[in-house]
């Protein structure tokens, strides 16, 4: 019976997690097992994915790290989980998310339910001609060097569920495997490509960012998509212009 198990998730949540999951596609994790090989077994597969979760034993394999060309030069890394994984993860996401998502700031707009890439060009379409000037801000390397210690307290800040917390402490501290086969812990960051990461890679910056963009810089206007920002100020007598001349 789901109500004996020590973790209050159901098999209803696996159940549309794994719909979720389905519909966003991708690839096989390091298992090999794709979306339509675990489908081949689905009632057994979700059974054992929800008996664990459900009973606090899970956790999660290595996540495979895979390397995508950048257009401007090098290489991005991208960390795929297995379908098991992503579903377990989708879980997590359905749960958390309603309870944070309505806190984000009005002009965050990346991996958020109704928003979308469209409607933050159109916002920078209208603000651009508002305003003297435009950055470009991008945060590198922001998904590989999240520290995990502040996220956690984010985390907390919106949940005292202890399945929940304890779920996403295992995915942040899961290895990644290279494609040489090398297991490698990584100590921070969330890997970029796993169902979790744009939620909490957008907790993060709630606080880091956005939070800090009102507080210190008198409500300044920007669009954010995930680590991607268009900040814009006046020509004279900005808080950020007066900072960016003390530098």
């Amino acid at each position: 019976m789901e109500q004996s198990k020590s973790q209050p998730i159901t098999k209803q949540m696996v159940w549309k997690a794994f719909k979720k999951v389905k519909a966003n596609r991708g690839s096989a994790g390091i298992d090999g097992v794709s979306i339509r090989v675990f489908e081949s077994d689905l009632e057994g597969n979700l059974y054992k994915l929800w008996n664990r979760m459900a009973s606090g034993s899970y956790f999660p394999q290595p996540v495979k790290q895979v390397g995508i060309p950048k257009s401007t030069g090098g290489t991005r890394y991208l960390g795929i989980p297995t379908v098991s994984d992503r579903i377990a993860q989708m879980v997590v996401k359905e749960y958390l998310e309603p309870s944070i998502d309505f806190i984000f700031h009005p002009n965050s707009y990346g991996y958020r339910p109704g928003r979308s890439a469209h409607d933050a060009l159109a916002a920078a379409r209208q603000n651009c001609w508002k305003w003297g000037w435009v950055i470009d801000l991008d945060i590198k390397g922001f998904f590989d060097n999240i520290d995990h210690n502040l996220l956690m307290r984010a985390v907390r800040k919106h949940t005292n569920e202890k399945w929940v917390l304890m779920y996403i402490q295992r995915w942040l501290e899961a290895p990644v495997q290279t494609k040489e086969g090398l297991r490698e812990t990584q100590g921070r960051g969330t890997p970029q490509g796993s169902v979790i990461s744009p939620l909490l890679s957008n907790l993060f910056l709630h606080y880091a960012f956005d939070r800090w963009i009102d507080k210190e810089l008198g409500g300044l206007e920007f669009e954010r998509y995930a680590d991607d920002s268009v900040p814009r100020m006046p020509i004279r007598g900005s808080p950020l212009t007066a900072m960016l001349h003390k530098r």
